[in-house]
């Protein structure tokens, strides 16, 4: 079979203006970049106000493992799948960072013959809102280390006096908005600022810092979650960048920054219009990662999708213990909007790499597709305690096993009998989109189509009125945890935080995808098991209080074998090895 990128670079694609008129939007309503993509303007909603909004699909996944399930194949297969069964439809994906591009996953565009297009534009700055995101971001640390510097320097009533400005009294201690890229680099995880000559200060102050990963930065997640432009500036205004001497947050808005915030990110509110290898239209807007953000694409990309398409096919990040849940506990309660229906994916050698019977760094993932009842039967449990957490919030499920050409026919049958015998109302498709595209994936459009006619009975796990701890503990259980446990440091946030106006905010774990429990060598479904909370920060843009699980990290690193060293270009300048 050819590659991803062979198989892009072959099929022909439909001039965006085709794309962007199929999917109903007018002549003014989108602003071409290229030839295949194209940002899409919000004026387009002040048209549609009054249209009623068509079903809204979100895919999840079984407990992720290194070997990749396949959920953003299945969501593009899926949306191909609607229209041959002339069903209108868009879709609606994250934009991929470069990290993992290069790092550890390669491209994020799906794969097979259910891929956005063009794979390398897409993969690779797109048009630009990642790199808005660094600049606003990084724009921000920079305001913060020059008031720390320019008051320091002169004294807080001379500072006043030269700038007519109050004196923000920063605590170099209390600092906490680090800088952003958007690559993996574990060496920026700690680094000194500020480093002067022996008797000098013209660098700054000297102090402790870091970076994350952009796809990790608040501005990505208000980016996600904002409803409009007045509500994006509304946000930015609201980061807390540092504490002063007092103990006080100091905001953007206190530091006069949010404004020129909010003109970096003035053209990445705009979702970007691509299609799929099929012509299905494709919005791809923002990237928070589900294992350190909320892992969902924007509602804003989804309101417009939703008011343009009968159906609307969307994913959220690794197991639905990450990105689902935080979909329906942070992105439901902004949006007011809740999934008609959540498409569970799974593979044979995904639900037997969650037995627990293998060592998975050290395994041939070839072994995985030989039949074993053992492994087969004891990873089954992870699928139907994904199944029970879709249902738990009143979503009709539909479990897509996602076919590789090694599977056994034997051991799929006996995966599906599994399914069938359970007593939820769940529906189960095998697909075949990453071979056979749109065709592939008839069954589960038409599963999926079935599913959406039901009523909902949507009910999120906590309320805004709970408390912080209640809220932290309803999540933790519902990963299967008896309890969770605070160090001595999210003890002293927690109380800091009981005494500010964050109530009613969501809260968004952090921990590691690879495993229910946050331990990645805990497989299967972990039961009675403590949840770890290391530390407690209030996100007042993205109005969300972000709790660090163990040793959950916000900026990856490169592994010993990174993705980029088969990445290249020819002598045509075409990219390859993306794939």
């Amino acid at each position: 079979m050819l590659s991803d990128s062979e198989i892009c670079r072959t099929t022909p694609l439909q001039n965006i203006e085709l794309i962007a008129k199929k999917a109903g939007l007018l002549a003014d309503e989108f602003h071409g970049q290229g030839t295949y993509k194209a940002k899409v303007s919000l004026h387009c909603l002040q048209r549609l106000k009054n249209v009623s909004s068509g079903k809204f699909i979100l895919v999840t996944a079984i407990t992720p493992t290194p070997l990749g399930e396949g959920k953003t194949v299945s969501t593009i297969g899926l949306a191909q799948g609607l229209a041959h069964l002339n069903q209108s439809v868009i879709a609606c994906i994250r934009q991929p960072s470069m990290g993992p591009v290069f790092g550890v996953k390669g491209g994020a565009a799906g794969g097979g013959y259910s891929q956005v297009a063009p794979m390398e534009e897409l993969n690779l700055h797109l048009t630009g809102d990642i790199h808005a995101v660094t600049s606003a971001h990084n724009l921000a640390a920079a305001a913060i280390d020059a008031r720390l510097y320019h008051e320091t320097r002169l004294g807080y009533q001379n500072f006043s006096i030269q700038t007519g400005l109050p004196a923000l009294r920063i605590d170099p201690k209390r600092i906490v908005w680090k800088r952003v890229v958007d690559h993996n680099d574990r060496a920026l995880r700690y680094i000194t600022v500020g480093r002067n000559p022996e008797g000098q200060t013209a660098n700054g102050i000297e102090r402790e810092d870091g970076f994350d990963i952009s796809a990790a930065s608040e501005l990505m997640a208000v980016l996600a979650l904002a409803k409009n432009l007045a509500d994006l500036r509304r946000r930015l205004g609201q980061i807390i960048l540092a504490y002063d001497l007092d103990g006080q947050a100091i905001t953007t808005e206190d530091l006069k920054v949010a404004g020129a915030m909010a003109v970096c990110m003035k053209d990445a509110i705009m979702p970007t219009l691509m299609q799929t290898l099929e012509g299905v239209p494709t919005l791809i807007h923002a990237g928070p990662f589900a294992n350190i953000a909320h892992g969902n694409s924007s509602i804003i990309a989804d309101e417009i999708a939703s008011k343009l398409a009968d159906y609307t096919v969307t994913e959220a990040g690794f197991g639905s213990d990450m990105g689902f849940e935080k979909a329906c506990n942070i992105k439901a309660n902004v949006a007011n909007r809740a999934p008609d229906c959540a498409v569970i994916v799974a593979t044979l050698r995904g639900i037997k790499a969650n037995s627990g019977l293998f060592d998975l760094k050290q395994i041939d993932s070839q072994l995985l597709f030989q039949p074993d009842d053992a492994a087969l039967t004891a990873g089954f449990t992870n699928l139907q305690w994904h199944i029970d957490n879709v249902n738990r919030y009143g979503i009709p499920a539909v479990v897509a096993i996602n076919r590789f050409p090694q599977d056994s026919e034997e051991e799929l049958q006996q995966l599906l009998s599994l399914i069938k015998r359970l007593p939820n109302d769940v529906k189960v498709a095998v697909s075949d989109a990453f071979s056979q595209g749109g065709y592939g994936a008839l069954d589960l459009a038409q599963q999926v189509i079935a599913q959406c006619q039901k009523a909902t009975h949507f009910k999120p796990l906590y309320q805004a009125q709970d408390s912080l701890l209640n809220k932290l503990t309803a999540v933790a259980k519902s990963y299967g945890a008896t309890t969770i446990e605070l160090s001595a440091l999210a003890k002293q946030q927690l109380a800091e935080l009981e005494t500010l106006p964050y109530q009613h905010f969501s809260v968004c774990l952090a921990k590691n995808p690879m495993s229910l429990s946050g331990d990645p060598a805990i497989k299967g479904v972990p039961k009675a098991f403590t949840l770890t909370i290391r530390e407690l920060k209030p996100c007042a843009g993205a109005e969300f209080i972000y709790a660090l699980c163990g040793n959950v990290l916000t900026m990856p690193g490169l592994p010993a074998k990174p993705s980029f060293m088969a990445i290249d270009l020819d002598d045509d300048g075409n990219i390859t090895g993306l794939s």
